[in-house]
């Protein structure tokens, strides 16, 4: 066995249908007594309940948590949770609320507790990415990650099934990753491992079925797993092209993490074909070929996968492979400017993912 570096993630994890009913023995736990609740506008009624249901714990309730982490809503929120005297933090959401709370926990040193009612998987990761003048940038930092996650299935269930759906690929995509970093171990190949097995047997049911305790459960497993493998091995060029295309263009986070995963495998298959053969043990339908069976999978969940779709332009497709780039990072297979255009073409027009670039 080569060797390896593996760090533990210290969050503590609250798992169980019902969990959320645990917080305030939590908040007790922690001596915490003047929270800041976070959410994006579209879950302000859910954050305004959890409000009234911790007795009087709550300083302040902001509501203006926004995808990608821009700056200058940090520094709104930032100037709130000050001015309210808050010594903790609350976000109850998604990657975009969650995003929040370490920004302004990283600048304050108060104690974050996770409420994940997506899939998206930032909760266990010490990884913030904020974005300022038209760019997104990530910083790694142990003091960024959650101190507490709070995982209850019963908020997921609200969850429209097409957003449960590219939420769960987005968590996927950092499983995928986590297999053929650079300094990927053991231990995380196994929990990545695991964690799409749990998703890939989960969203298809969702699909069809939102309502499904079970496999809402199993999705949330998942999405733990594999925002544990984000947090804990570096990702490549599917993080780094969907940073650009969030960052840079302003495409939405999940969605753009579903269309870039297959073409970013395939981009990299060539290198990786021990990863390749245990995808394609795992993907059903894919006959010992990963990129088939990822392609029927996207396929029998209705999602969509061209870019255009969501905003991107004919003209932006060459500078977002310009800015891709721009720096050099690790990746198993190198990075050549005319093939990563050429990537981000085949997503932007929704092409089927091919190994033949």
């Amino acid at each position: 066995m080569r060797s390896f570096v593996y760090n533990a993630s210290p969050a503590r994890v609250i798992f169980g249908q019902g969990s959320v009913k645990k917080l305030p023995e939590e908040l007790a736990r922690q001596n915490l007594k003047a929270l800041i609740v976070l959410s994006t506008p579209q879950q302000a009624s859910l954050a305004e309940s959890l409000e009234l249901s911790l007795n009087g714990k709550v300083a302040g309730v902001f509501t203006e948590a926004a995808m990608h982490t821009p700056t200058s809503v940090t520094e709104k929120a930032l100037a709130y949770a000050q001015a309210i005297n808050a010594d903790s933090i609350i976000s109850v959401g998604g990657g975009s609320t969650i995003g929040l709370g370490k920004a302004i926990g990283i600048r304050t040193n108060l104690p974050h507790i996770c409420i994940p009612t997506t899939y998206a998987g930032s909760e266990m990761t010490p990884i913030l990415g904020e974005t300022a003048d038209g760019q997104k940038r990530t910083r790694s930092d142990p003091k960024i990650l959650p101190g507490t996650v709070i995982y209850d299935v019963d908020l997921t269930l609200t969850l429209p099934a097409d957003m449960s759906v590219t939420s769960g690929l987005n968590s996927i995509a950092h499983a995928v990753e986590a297999l053929y970093a650079q300094n990927a171990n053991p231990i995380i190949s196994l929990l990545a491992k695991e964690g799409i097995k749990a998703l890939v047997g989960s969203l298809p049911i969702i699909i069809d079925d939102p309502s499904n305790l079970a496999a809402r459960s199993a999705a949330q497993y998942g999405s733990w797993l594999c925002g544990l493998c984000l947090g804990s091995v570096g990702m490549s060029i599917h993080h780094k092209l969907c940073h650009t295309l969030g960052g840079s263009f302003n495409m939405p986070h999940a969605e753009t993490h579903t269309i870039i995963l297959p073409h970013a495998l395939a981009y990299n298959a060539p290198k990786i074909p021990e990863v390749m053969e245990e995808l394609a043990a795992i993907f059903p339908g894919s006959e010992g070929d990963a990129i088939r069976g990822l392609n029927m999978l996207l396929t029998r969940l209705k999602v969509r996968r061209a870019l255009k779709d969501f905003g991107l332009k004919q003209d932006d497709v060459e500078k977002a492979a310009e800015l891709a780039v721009a720096n050099s990072y690790w990746n198993p297979r190198e990075i050549e400017k005319d093939l990563i255009e050429e990537l981000i073409q085949r997503a932007y027009e929704g092409s089927e993912a091919k190994a033949d670039l």
